[in-house]
């Protein structure tokens, strides 16, 4: 069990009274009046996957991408096909709902250990700083941090840059991708390139995959009704008070892509977007709502659902018969779109 401090307003309440709790996160943390965080260290209840042997030849290690921050990202090196072959590179965003969740959990080490082999890619899987202790926009700030890293790795000289990267990466094909609140952070990694606010040239973000990502707003969806096993209507809506800036409502930009005061996005040129969707996700519909208005403004989009599966699929079972098809699908993925961008001579 751990204690962090928050500046909250709650913080600077009189200290007359003993703290109390406000928001008790079942086994994952408890937010305190004063605004104090206990987090339990026992949070995960995910069953800890069985690596395939196979997985042994994919080597990594854990860097840091911001010292002033100690944030760091697990870089993913598996064996090229071919000697001094350069492979894309996949920026990975953990889920956890802002709230939870680091790229060093079990499951989330293995869905990145198979994409890096299955892939033949480079695989980065970043952690951020997490809520209730920062608050969003602090995950976007913190992504925008690890492309920023990634284009000083392209640029990189001598012993300036990784090896590992100078070695093995191809900077012209470099894919963003996370699960739930990952793939949120993803949309918003995307807007931000789109509209010129982050800028990772020389590298070049060809694609952007977004698993079952988590999006909500104020009106209810049909799906909210679906029950989950990981994922409930009130542990998503209370998630979301310890994520967003206090007082805002699930309709806030960082929510809803399409809240009333989110950004157009008709103008911005979005790299081409992966959409995976969950039949039983109760996010399905907003996450089915975000690609078809995506479509309906010409940007490209595939959109791919996955009957009979809950929020998190992968993640939960890393090596199912539904995690071995959404491999499938994202390998699909990132070599299609560097072909057609190659094809069609495409920059960033």
């Amino acid at each position: 069990m751990s204690q962090t401090e928050s500046n909250s307003p709650s913080a600077m309440a009189s200290t007359t009274s003993a703290p109390y709790i406000v928001e008790d996160y079942g086994r994952n943390l408890q937010l305190l009046s004063d605004g104090t965080v206990i987090r339990f260290e026992d949070y995960n209840t995910l069953p800890p996957p069985v690596l395939p042997p196979a997985l042994s030849v994919v080597q990594w290690k854990d860097v840091v991408y911001d010292s002033g921050l100690g944030l760091k990202l697990r870089v993913y090196k598996p064996p090229a096909a071919v000697a001094g072959e350069k492979l894309p590179v996949l920026v990975y965003f953990h889920g956890g709902g802002y709230v939870i969740g680091s790229f060093e959990m079990d499951s989330f080490h293995a869905c990145c250990l198979r994409l890096a082999y299955e892939l033949t890619a480079v695989v980065l899987s970043a952690d951020y700083r997490l809520a209730p202790e920062h608050r969003l926009p602090a995950a976007h700030d913190d992504a925008a941090t690890v492309m920023s890293w990634v284009r000083d790795q392209a640029v990189a000289t001598g012993d300036a840059g990784d090896p590992w990267l100078a070695e093995s990466a191809d900077f012209s094909r470099v894919f963003v991708s996370g699960d739930s609140a990952g793939a949120g952070i993803v949309h918003h990694v995307a807007l931000h390139l789109g509209s010129g606010q982050l800028v990772v040239d020389p590298a070049c973000v060809a694609g952007c995959a977004l698993l079952f990502p988590c999006f909500d707003g104020v009106e209810r969806t049909r799906s909210k009704a679906l029950p989950g096993p990981y994922l409930t209507l009130p542990y998503s809506h209370q998630g979301w008070r310890l994520a967003l800036p206090q007082g805002a409502t699930r309709d806030h930009p960082l929510a809803n892509p399409f809240g009333p005061e989110s950004p157009a996005l008709d103008a911005v040129a979005l790299p081409p977007l992966l959409v995976v969707v969950a039949q039983l996700d109760l996010l399905r519909d907003r996450d089915v709502d975000y690609a078809t208005r995506l479509k309906a403004m010409g940007k490209q989009v595939e959109l791919v659902e996955f009957e009979g599966q809950h929020h998190g699929f992968f993640a939960v079972e890393p090596f199912g018969d539904a995690g071995n098809e959404l491999v499938r699908v994202v390998k699909r993925f990132v070599y299609t779109t560097a072909v057609d961008a190659a094809a069609s001579n495409h920059s960033c």
